[in-house]
């Protein structure tokens, strides 16, 4: 169950980002406990490790903040437990009013808080949602570019909040665990993506993880709509060549 039909956002999970999806050894240790985590959190409003109420992840662009999230959420839905992901380039523009009410859903992820640096009144909504997260006993994911020390942040007791919990930093995978993460991507999509092919990307490419993914739903889709298979030629005509 997903609590978030209240929410004028756009909500909606991405279908392949879960946990199954998260390829690489490097966060293992990371992926592995937050699964533990969401899958002890009790659909009957009470942790079965209630000192555990929060976690606070954070790293570089590309790493896979925004997709462990989804993937919370998923597992979090597989296991009847209300859900809701909210990131805050979208919150930062509306009302903090938004964040009212989300204390009664079991797990409440919110991603990019860095983006609410210099604005008081957004700090403050996400204290007070921390509070009433803590008394409901349920369950607060947030992500971050920076460390809890790094945000700069001029509400401390935020920072002290974020603190509380767990502190996770997620590592940029290795060029090999992003090649199997595109392959992987691509076979979930029904896509055969050869290694030379993905070689032939990286080389080109930026090799940032969300620029690889936009080009690969680029490919998805001129693939479907041409009936093609993805190789080097095509890569370079759909990717590549000038109108």
């Amino acid at each position: 169950m997903k609590a978030t039909s209240q929410l004028p956002l756009a909500v909606q999970l991405p279908d392949d980002e879960t946990f199954s999806s998260y390829f690489g050894k490097t966060n293992l240790a990371v992926v592995s406990r937050l699964r533990q985590l969401i899958s002890s959190v009790d659909g009957e409003n009470t942790m079965v490790h209630p000192s555990i109420k929060s976690v606070y992840l954070f790293g570089q662009r590309g790493v896979g903040k925004s997709h462990l999230l989804h993937a919370c959420c998923a597992l979090a839905s597989t296991e009847n437990k209300s859900s809701v992901c909210l990131s805050f380039s979208e919150l930062k523009h509306l009302s903090v009013e938004l964040l009212e009410g989300l204390e009664q859903i079991d797990v409440v992820c919110l991603d990019d808080i860095e983006l609410i640096q210099g604005d008081d009144l957004w700090q403050q909504a996400v204290f007070d949602l921390f509070n009433r997260m803590i008394e409901q006993d349920h369950f607060l994911l947030i992500t971050g570019s920076q460390s809890v020390q790094q945000l700069p942040f001029s509400l401390p007791d935020l920072k002290s909040r974020l603190s509380w919990g767990i502190v996770e930093q997620l590592k940029p995978l290795t060029d090999e665990e992003k090649m199997q993460a595109i392959q992987g991507r691509a076979m979930q999509r029904g896509l055969v993506l050869q290694d030379d092919a993905v070689k032939f990307l990286f080389n080109r490419l930026s090799r940032e993880m969300t620029d690889l993914i936009a080009c690969l739903d680029k490919l998805d889709q001129a693939s479907i709509r041409e009936q093609r298979k993805i190789t080097i030629p095509f890569i370079k005509e759909v990717l590549f060549l000038k109108p």
